[in-house]
């Protein structure tokens, strides 16, 4: 079990620096794109110093001329604006863009981690997420499983989920020490996995009832599963 914790830990660890790692390329990518598309840009009043300049150079003396650089001064001012706003629709483009990117950077990692995560899963077989025992009604539930046990079963299971939470490991004498109030040195190393053997079958047999074997009363027995996954060699 430590072992199957540090493999979670360290591939959750991995997966963050992978995530970090494709979210800072994407936001170089883009600020360089960025940086670029306004480095070739034209200048916006580029236009209109060229007007100016007309101006400074020529000798007008007509109404008419002086009227045209007037008009070609509005087009400069109205080429500039268009530039602006130009600027304006790429960054908000560019930032849609780098926010759509992350997005999906991230669902495609989690994807990916959960499929490795349902893959690891189906080869583990039951996932226990949770364990509640109810020692008052005898019943226990194994994730969403209610099972049903003796009074000798649910000792032995509540022994060893105490030992479990200390991060104990107990032999079959120390089992029946605990269960009986005996010293260690007389109880037997069998008599413990006795019990253990009892509990196993206990619950071995309920679980396979909820989720193999189902009884349709009236009916009879059936598989609980897909007639398409069943192989027979």
């Amino acid at each position: 079990m430590p072992a199957n914790s540090s493999s979670v830990t360290e591939t959750r660890a991995a997966s963050n620096k992978v995530i970090g790692l494709g979210i800072a390329a994407i936001v170089a990518i883009l600020l360089a794109a960025a940086i670029f598309l306004f480095a070739t840009l034209p200048n916006a009043n580029a236009f209109n110093l060229r007007v100016e300049q007309l101006f400074i150079e020529s000798d007008l003396t007509t109404r008419a001329e002086i009227g045209l650089l007037e008009v070609l001064a509005q087009s400069g001012t109205a080429f500039s604006e268009v530039l602006t706003s130009y600027r304006v629709i790429i960054f908000v483009l560019l930032v849609f863009a780098t926010a759509l990117l992350i997005a999906c950077v991230v669902l495609l990692l989690a994807i990916v981690t959960l499929n490795r995560r349902m893959g690891e899963i189906e080869r583990s077989g039951i996932q226990v997420t949770s364990l509640v025992l109810a020692r008052a009604e005898n019943a226990v539930m194994l994730n969403d499983i209610e099972l049903k046990l003796t009074d000798a079963a649910m000792e032995t299971l509540a022994v060893l989920a105490e030992a479990r939470l200390d991060g104990d490991m107990l032999t079959g004498a120390q089992i029946e020490a605990v269960i009986t109030g005996k010293p260690e040195s007389d109880c037997e190393e069998a008599a413990g996995a006795t019990r253990i053997k009892r509990l196993r079958d206990t619950l071995g047999n309920q679980i396979v009832t909820h989720l193999l074997i189902r009884n349709i009363t009236r009916q009879g027995y059936v598989l609980a599963l897909d007639p398409k996954v069943i192989r027979m060699l």
